[in-house]
């Protein structure tokens, strides 16, 4: 069983007050948590419940309807494009496909952080592009195309170019998503891995309860009818004694014509 990380400290992200949607369509209001350094923090829920909604605004790619955001002491909801640039250089994605760039190699798409947001040289740059793919198991992949490597070595690749600044934070967009249960399980261990190496914060959308039950510190779950946080803590807590059946159900694996 994972043991909850401190929530001590000053937060990395503050959510206050949130209320996010589509042109008139509200998806979640009033939304507000925290998230503390070190912690694997779950955002989790049924579809169209608002998880990549709300990943897409604290990456700084969809603006929020109301409500304040704080990210590594930033408060991205009031400032303008420079204050999220300078955000962005200290996070992390990756994306549910990976997000590699197919004209690119491997290690081509590991060193492109490093060659746009930093002056090392060429030669420097190399040496940590190996060092990140070595760091996911991916040293013999370095010069092979997105197109040559399988759907779970493309998400470590992916996993690597997110790592490329070393960030403090890192967004993990459906990670497991499409991938067996030994290549997801094998992620799992290797995002577990880095969060205790590094000390790193990770935020995590998923709907995978297999990965969330392994990784995860804490969640919160969003609801599409409640718009909302419906239910926040360690998630196999949440499991065993949520009183909420919408929780309870989703955590169990069970409909809502199933009895406990």
């Amino acid at each position: 069983m994972t043991i909850p990380a401190p929530q001590t400290g000053t937060p990395v992200i503050e959510v206050e007050g949130l209320t996010a949607g589509y042109g008139d369509r509200v998806i979640f209001r009033d939304v507000s948590f925290r998230i503390y350094a070190g912690e694997v923090f779950v955002i989790l829920g049924g579809s169209g419940c608002g998880k990549s909604t709300l990943l897409k605004i604290l990456i700084g790619l969809l603006p929020p309807m109301a409500g304040s955001i704080r990210v590594l002491g930033q408060d991205i909801s009031s400032g303008g494009e420079k204050e999220m640039e300078a955000v962005r250089r200290r996070i992390g994605v990756l994306f549910q496909a990976g997000g590699l760039l197919n004209s690119m190699s491997v290690g081509e798409n590991v060193a492109l952080p490093m060659s746009e947001h930093t002056d090392l040289s060429p030669e420097t740059i190399q040496e940590l592009v190996r060092m990140k793919l070595a760091l996911v198991d991916l040293s013999d992949a370095v010069d092979l195309l997105p197109s040559e490597i399988s759907g779970g070595m493309k998400k470590r690749a992916g996993l690597a170019r997110a790592l490329a600044l070393d960030p403090p934070l890192l967004f993990l967009d459906e990670p497991s998503a499409g991938l067996d249960p030994v290549t997801s399980l094998e992620l799992d261990l290797l995002i577990m891995s880095i969060n205790e190496g590094t000390g790193s914060t990770m935020v995590v959308v998923t709907h995978e309860l297999n990965s969330i039950f392994r990784i995860a510190h804490r969640v919160i779950f969003l609801d599409r009818d409640g718009m909302g946080i419906i239910a926040e803590g360690d998630p196999r807590v949440l499991r065993d004694t949520s009183s909420d059946p919408r929780v309870s159900n989703f955590l169990n694996r069970r409909t809502a014509s199933q009895k406990g």
